[in-house]
């Protein structure tokens, strides 16, 4: 298992990627405020897609922190995709409730992009706690599902939501 300081130049694209990726979604959202807001659903489903890219954004930055020991990476990765897991579930249980004709393949997907993004990271952790230096490599699908599942919310918000 190479050091992590051998990640750094991917987790720093990776960064730099949700960065630019979060504020496509506030533009989405300002273009789109009226609309969003009148829609139930819709605000959530901006929320979720902001996470899903300040997850990427945070695990990112802890893991550019010099010098630190594994286990506490690790508590922090899992602590981060917890936290992004429990509030875009928030959301998507407030949608469930409040859904009025939408078909029930929107909440799935939701539910799936949201399962996708944040398991590969609790992997990645639970592996570090474990001692398995491998572990770091579950990152990667957690950074590959978290920008599909953001990317495709932000879709909606700018190009969906006018149709």
């Amino acid at each position: 298992m190479p050091p992590i300081s051998e990640w750094q130049t991917l987790v720093a694209v990776q960064a730099g990627a949700a960065a630019t990726l979060t504020g496509l979604v506030f533009v989405a959202v300002s273009i789109n405020l009226a609309r969003i807001l009148e829609t139930p659903g819709l605000s959530g489903r901006a929320a979720e897609s902001i996470l899903h890219f300040l997850q990427v954004f945070f695990v990112c930055t802890v893991m550019l922190i010099p010098r630190q020991p594994m286990t506490v990476l690790a508590f922090e990765i899992l602590t981060i995709a917890l936290l992004s897991w429990a509030m875009q579930m928030t959301t998507q249980i407030r949608y469930a409730k409040s859904r009025s004709g939408h078909p029930r393949v929107w909440l799935v997907m939701r539910i799936l992009q949201t399962q996708f993004a944040a398991v590969p990271f609790i992997i990645a952790a639970l592996e570090l706690i474990l001692g398995w230096p491998a572990g770091v490599y579950w990152v990667v699908p957690g950074f590959v599902f978290s920008f599909v599942a953001g990317v495709a919310n932000a879709w909606v918000l700018l190009i969906e939501i006018l149709r």
